[in-house]
C-alpha cells in the first residue's frame, strides 16, 4: 500500500505562486507520480506527471510553462511549483501514484487533496 499526504495549498492572488508537496510512504514500489485537480462542478483533470527517475515530465496544456513538477526520492516527496496562478487554477489538487505501470497520467493511489484558491 501507498499513503500520500498533500500539503501547501492555500489562498493566493492571481499572478502569485504556491508550492504543493506530497509525502509518500509505504513499501510498494512507485513507478511514477503526478498531480490532478478538480474544480467545483467539474471532473478531475490531469495536471502534471513525472516518472520515477525524474527524467521525464508531462504537463496538461492548461498549466504548461507555469507549473513545474519535481520529486525528491531521498525524501519520498513530490512537488508542484505553481507560478503565474490564475483564478481558473482554483481547485482541489490531488497527488497520485502509479504502482502498476499504468502509463502516463494514470494512477491507482491518491491522496486526500489540498485546496488551492486563486483570487482575481
Amino acid at each position: 500500500q501507498v499513503q500520500l499526504v498533500e500539503s501547501g495549498g492555500g489562498l493566493v492572488q492571481a499572478g502569485g505562486s504556491l508550492r504543493l508537496s506530497c509525502a509518500a510512504s509505504g513499501r510498494t514500489i512507485i513507478s511514477a507520480v503526478g498531480w490532478s485537480r478538480q474544480a467545483p462542478g467539474r471532473e478531475r483533470e490531469f495536471a502534471a506527471h513525472i516518472n520515477w527517475s525524474g527524467s521525464s515530465t508531462y504537463y496538461a496544456d492548461s498549466v504548461k510553462g507555469r507549473f513545474t513538477i519535481s520529486r525528491d526520492n531521498a525524501k519520498n516527496t513530490l512537488y508542484l511549483q505553481m507560478n503565474s496562478l490564475k483564478p481558473e487554477d482554483t481547485a482541489v489538487y490531488y497527488c497520485g501514484a502509479d504502482t502498476r505501470g499504468l502509463g502516463r497520467g494514470t494512477y491507482n493511489h491518491w491522496g486526500q487533496g489540498t485546496q488551492v484558491t486563486v483570487s482575481s
